[in-house]
């Protein structure tokens, strides 16, 4: 299914820039302050939500009646908070870089309920 391979790619392209733009962040660079380092994010983002919006419909699963579906959703908001804490609105590098290091735990938590459709992947 295409929608699926979309759906992949754009979570890779998303966290892919999303680590690269912390990076620069740590270190300071102009590169987060490019015009495409801006507007490509945002692009990716909406094919990924509506890539997952397409799948969730073709498999007969969504959010609030599925709990690991729910549990991404939940997860998703955490994940997009701690990314503007730490791309944007965080005062200090500490609290920037925290939120970085955090989100990325986020990221890999939503990926792990993703593949084993448990949101208890420790269990």
């Amino acid at each position: 299914m295409i929608a699926k391979y979309i759906h992949v790619s754009s979570v890779i392209a998303t966290f892919t820039l999303f680590f690269i733009r912390g990076v620069w962040m740590i270190v300071d660079s102009d590169l987060l302050q490019r015009k495409w380092a801006r507007i490509v994010p945002p692009v990716i983002d909406t094919l990924l939500l509506a890539s997952a919006i397409t799948l969730s419909v073709s498999i007969y699963q969504y959010p609030f009646v599925h709990a690991w579906l729910t549990a991404k959703v939940i997860a998703l908001l955490i994940y997009i908070g701690l990314g503007m804490l730490a791309l944007t609105y965080g005062k200090t590098r500490r609290i920037r870089v925290s939120a970085w290091v955090a989100a990325q735990l986020c990221f890999f938590y939503i990926a792990a309920v993703a593949i084993t459709k448990n949101p208890l992947v420790l269990s």
